[in-house]
């Protein structure tokens, strides 16, 4: 009987997983106007083929070449933050999953793989919106993965936005190196 529940338990986190991947907007509209103001021809989107090792890192996520900007990268993700109070909610109510929320954005890189722009575009969480503002994400503008990035030191923190700035942040970081390490030469 608990094996059977376990069965049954992990076949609906698969799928649960898998279905807020497919609902992701790969190529929202906040997207295709950063790209149509860069430049006015049609701008489609290649995905690029990643190795195994990097497609397990990004369970969430898909990196991009922009057809009308030879050289240029874009990736597009969804990041799992917990709530507020933590991942484990000690809700008796709680349902598998309530324990996390998460906000879906883009980074669309230059040829150095130097970070040209961020944008978080579908927010769904309830707390730190603050992410969101242009301001804030002006900051990671030109980073090339060269060094870490540490709230309170070469990152502004947002006070009451503490697990969505660092949720963000390691995944700007993390996604960079990436790019460096797996983007065409």
């Amino acid at each position: 009987m608990f094996r059977n529940i376990l069965i049954i338990f992990t076949l609906l986190s698969l799928f649960a997983g898998l279905t807020a991947l497919n609902s992701m907007d790969f190529y929202p509209p906040s997207l295709k106007k950063v790209l149509q103001k860069a430049d006015s021809t049609t701008t489609q989107l290649k995905e690029l083929t990643l190795s195994e090792n990097a497609q397990s890192q990004i369970p969430m996520g898909k990196f991009y070449g922009i057809s009308s900007a030879p050289r240029q990268f874009v990736y597009i993700g969804r990041v799992n933050a917990c709530r507020a109070g933590g991942c484990m909610d000690p809700s008796p109510n709680a349902r598998f999953g309530d324990e996390y929320e998460y906000f879906d954005y883009f980074i669309l890189f230059d040829s150095a793989y130097s970070v040209q722009e961020v944008k978080v575009y579908n927010y769904q969480a309830t707390h730190g919106q603050e992410i969101t503002s242009k301001n804030w994400l002006k900051q990671f503008r030109r980073y090339v993965g060269s060094k870490r990035l540490i709230t309170g030191k070469n990152i502004d923190g947002i006070s009451g936005a503490t697990i969505s700035v660092e949720a963000i942040v390691y995944d700007i970081e993390q996604k960079t190196n990436l790019l460096r390490e797996e983007a065409p030469r």
